[in-house]
């Protein structure tokens, strides 16, 4: 039997970074998938912090050269891969140099958080898109995990919903505890004025509000039809937006629970199987 295939895009992913939670099931997650026969996806940015002689990255020629249009600039984007020898996996990272080449993730050395975050999220979220549209790749679903990938769904909602590749595709957005992380920072309301200069509507953005952590998850979770709990104490503003919104949820048992991750995503397999 033919299985589904699965797009991951996470900020995060053990080894190469590890900052919370997200990282450690990004790592087992796709790997428990891939040796139940799905067909699998990852990608991440390729943040200044992640060592690439140690971790072996090398730049995908045939990938790179594209430009990402953020804030009315050209922003080139290079691809890089590494390989996971023991899980037989790969996994693609998004470089740029202004934007990812600096030694800290999200905040810099006095502990700030980066004014520009909004415009590395939005040249990630495209990158990781069109970068799979390069990839000659089409997912069944694209599950997305943390803040940093919160306009994917929204891109693949808006602006590649008629793309060959991600027709009919899925969205799943796994929620983590994030708000420590996050805090009272916001990434401001130019994080949805920019998402609409080139792509979409300023009515389909206006649901990312301000940027606070709270309504960058409310815009994203518009546009997502799946939402798994994937941690405990979730953000109970977030979660009174699924309610009052009907969104489908999924509660595994645990981080391990891939019975419960295998049966979500066979729901959306694109293939037809014959009897």
């Amino acid at each position: 039997m033919a299985k589904t295939k699965i797009l991951f895009i996470t900020h995060e992913m053990s080894p190469f970074l590890e900052i919370s939670k997200i990282s450690e099931i990004t790592r087992q997650l796709p790997q428990a998938m891939q040796e139940k026969g799905f067909e699998i996806r990852i990608l991440m940015p390729r943040f200044g912090n992640i060592n690439e002689r140690r971790n072996r990255l090398h730049e995908v020629i045939r990938l790179s050269g594209m430009n990402i249009v953020v804030d009315n600039n050209d922003n080139p984007l290079i691809i890089k891969v590494a390989s996971l020898p023991a899980a037989r996996m790969q996994v693609y990272f998004l470089d740029n140099e202004e934007y990812f080449q600096r030694k800290k993730v999200f905040r810099d050395e006095n502990g700030s958080f980066f004014e520009d975050n909004n415009e590395r999220s939005l040249f990630f979220c495209k990158g990781a898109l069109e970068t799979v549209k390069k990839l000659g790749w089409s997912p069944d679903v694209v599950h997305c995990h943390g803040w940093f990938s919160a306009m994917v769904p929204m891109y693949l909602k808006k602006v590649f919903h008629d793309d060959p590749t991600f027709k009919d595709v899925k969205v799943i957005y796994s929620l983590f505890n994030e708000d420590a992380d996050f805090g009272q920072d916001t990434l401001t309301s130019k994080y949805a004025e920019m998402a609409a200069q080139e792509d979409v509507s300023a009515d389909d953005a206006a649901v990312y509000g301000s940027g606070s952590y709270v309504d960058i998850y409310k815009g994203a979770l518009s546009y997502t039809d799946v939402v798994v709990k994937a941690d405990d104490n979730l953000n109970a503003e977030v979660l009174k937006f699924v309610d009052d919104n009907n969104i489908r949820v999924v509660t595994p048992e645990s981080s391990d629970d891939y019975e419960s991750y295998a049966a979500l995503y066979e729901e959306f397999s694109s293939v037809e199987v014959e009897a």
